[in-house]
């Protein structure tokens, strides 16, 4: 580090916050002013302080990105689906950062019809994300979202593609997503509170008229649910979803007769979760009623949608959890997660012959995609595992003949699936419960305590951390390094009693498990102390704050990508973006035992003076997600209380938001920055 180079130090601004009685004094909390010039400066002198340090691993840093980019297929496309009478394509060229959209009439041998070209839609912008195309029924009309901030702000649009004319109306600050009703003219979608960015809201828009003109269908009041709207896969009903973590409620209505009013399918009930697909003359419903933990099958008649209607198809299981269907004219698929691993259930509607499709690893992911198409026998679904490239598979459900349609191509020449082994392991938590860890590394590693390990998780909202493969991983994997997910508890890894056992009062499983699973591979010599690296965003960043106030001294280099970590300030402050949409995941502050629960784990009011490890903080100025300043305090703080010298960077994104950067090679030089400094603490210079 060249000596001249000047450590960053935001100034102190004592500020006293109080709740309960009891008072915080935060000395940061001045850097939440995102338009001050001084916030910006500290933010580049932080910028400029991480280039300057890591100056020595630019060109590294360079190459490690020809290498992953050199890896991907740059003239790629994804497999066309069909649907009502065209084959829809996403595809990119070589060079090019985004994607193309388009489509062919009635066969793939069709002139191509290019719907937008986002590599020209993004000139003039550091940002660009296009979002939500839906088109109507006639398929003359596309209706689009585009967001050129990054605060998941849409802007959406309607283009005739016949004429290839946009429409000059411009619907202003929606999640992206709209929705046709059949008679091809009216459009619905859903518009965000300004502040908060909740989507609270459903409106109506005729095409033709002014966006000013849209009528409100629904508000939806409660600060703690968020709302959506889309089609039923019969094109039957149009259908409003209102949730909040804990519980749903749908409204229907014709999609023949859009002006009609919404009806209730089943009125919200604390703790009642469901949602629902039309098939024939009955809703199938996916739900959590009776105490059914882990999800079960019930279904109902069109005419009578309340749950004392609904009677069972598939019954609860303790063992297993029901997380989603597909439903064909002949055939019902039933997605499941047994014992942490991905099942596809084929079952026919004439009740004969039922099935599971069989996958062998321990280590892989298996989930249906686009299936449109009501009456086929095809399902389409998709495969992956650590060590082996996705593929997209075209199973007869008849036949049981399976097509592969595409598998990811890894270009360069090296690489060769055979030459990685994949491995489930079960780690002792300190309540003695079982917590998964997959992991994959090259065959020549030996469990000698030296092999760098990156264990990854993330450990919230019953996210389920699946075993997908990666490219750009092989980056590290090459040089020695063996890659990790923990399965922690948070997720829904295994059921939903893995997530209800990582929430609100039980949060702090979730570290005390990834901090347990650390312990193991120590343990178990698949590294040591001086080669463990942990990696986590978002809620995973909260994790990797939480663990590195509790157990510093197992990590040597902690990566935590836009980290969750004001937790308290945050989730009492209703005007952030999402904040009251969390009570139920977090607990709400207001009441005295979440907020001292709280206040226990958050990461930026638990730094104490002792050794931390080398951190790396990436964040986005305009995240809506996790504000910027949340990094930026933590940063701060650790700046002054950390009692060792080791390496402490915040990199922010000027332009970006909660996703990164929005260009496909933009993000993996985000990624080249992660492994030059994972690999530049290990040593390894190429």
């Amino acid at each position: 580090m060249p000596k001249s180079l000047q450590i960053p130090v935001a100034k102190i601004i004592p500020h006293t916050l109080e709740k309960h009685g009891h008072i915080r004094t935060d000395n940061y909390y001045w850097l939440n002013q995102r338009e001050s010039p001084e916030v910006i400066d500290y933010l580049n002198q932080e910028n400029d302080y991480y280039k300057q340090s890591t100056a020595h691993t630019a060109a590294f840093q360079n190459d490690l990105f020809e290498e992953m980019k050199a890896r991907i297929k740059e003239d790629d496309e994804s497999v066309p689906y069909f649907y009502n009478g065209y084959y829809y394509i996403t595809r990119f060229e070589k060079g090019k950062d985004y994607p193309i959209h388009s489509r062919k009439k009635g066969t793939l041998k069709a002139k191509e019809e290019i719907m937008f070209d986002c590599n020209e839609m993004a000139k003039g912008h550091t940002y660009f994300n296009l979002s939500g195309l839906s088109i109507s029924e006639d398929n003359t009309m596309c209706a689009f979202g585009v967001d050129t901030v990054s605060r998941r702000q849409y802007t959406i649009q309607v283009k005739n593609l016949v004429s290839g004319e946009i429409l000059p109306v411009k619907i202003e600050n929606t999640t992206g997503g709209a929705t046709w009703a059949n008679d091809n003219k009216t459009l619905f979608y859903s518009r965000k509170d300004e502040v908060t960015l909740r989507s609270d809201k459903i409106y109506k828009h005729k095409i033709g008229t002014a966006a000013a003109k849209d009528s409100l269908v629904y508000f939806e009041k409660d600060e703690t649910f968020d709302v959506s709207v889309y089609k039923s896969k019969s094109k039957k009903y149009l259908i409003i979803n209102s949730s909040s973590t804990l519980t749903t409620e749908y409204q229907t209505v014709l999609s023949n007769m859009p002006d009609a009013k919404f009806k209730i399918f089943q009125k919200r009930t604390r703790g009642l979760e469901y949602s629902m697909s039309h098939f024939g003359e009955h809703f199938y419903i996916v739900t959590n009623k009776d105490k059914a933990t882990n999800f079960k099958l019930m279904k109902t008649p069109e005419a009578a949608t309340s749950k004392e209607n609904w009677v069972d198809v598939i019954a609860h299981r303790d063992d297993v959890l029901l997380e989603d269907i597909d439903i064909f004219k002949n055939y019902l698929v039933v997605s499941e997660r047994f014992n942490g691993l991905n099942r596809i259930r084929i079952m026919p509607w004439s009740g004969k012959g039922e099935y599971y499709l069989p996958f062998d690893s321990e280590t892989y992911m298996a989930y249906t995609t686009t299936n449109l198409d009501f009456d086929t026998e095809i399902l389409r679904y998709s495969y992956q595992s650590l060590a082996t490239p996705g593929s997209v598979i075209d199973f007869n459900m008849k036949t049981a003949a399976k097509t592969v349609l595409k598998e990811q191509e890894v270009l360069g020449g090296k690489f060769d699936k055979n030459n990685y082994k994949e491995e489930r392991i079960w780690a002792t938590a300190k309540d003695g419960t079982k917590v998964p860890i997959s992991m994959v590394y090259r065959k020549e590693n030996t469990k000698n305590g030296k092999n760098p390990l990156l264990l990854y998780a993330y450990g919230s909202y019953g996210v389920t951390m699946d075993c997908h493969f990666s490219s750009v991983r092989l980056t590290l994997l090459d040089r020695g390094f063996i890659y990790a997910i923990a399965h922690i508890r948070g997720g829904e890894d295994l059921g939903r009693e893995w997530y209800e056992d990582g929430k609100l009062m039980k949060k702090k499983n979730t570290f005390t498990d990834f901090i347990d699973c650390s312990q193991f591979v120590i343990d178990k010599k698949y590294t040591s102390a001086q080669h463990l690296y942990a990696e986590g965003g978002s809620a995973g960043g909260l994790l990797m704050g939480a663990i590195i106030n509790m157990a510093p001294n197992l990590y040597n280099g902690v990566v935590a990508q836009v980290p969750f970590v004001d937790v308290v300030t945050t989730m009492l402050d209703e005007t952030i973006p999402l904040t009251t949409g969390e009570y139920d995941e977090w607990g709400n502050p207001n009441v005295k035992k979440y907020y001292n629960y709280m206040l226990s784990y958050s990461p930026y009011d638990n730094v104490v003076a002792q050794d931390y490890p080398n951190l790396y903080i990436s964040t986005g100025l305009h995240d809506s997600q996790v504000q910027y300043w949340e990094p930026a305090k933590w940063v701060a703080k650790l700046r002054v209380l950390r009692t060792n010298k080791n390496q402490l960077y915040l990199d922010t994104n000027m332009d970006a938001g909660h996703g990164g950067a929005s260009g496909r090679f933009e993000a993996i030089k985000e990624i080249a920055k992660e492994y030059s400094f994972l690999l530049d603490l290990e040593g390894i210079k190429k």
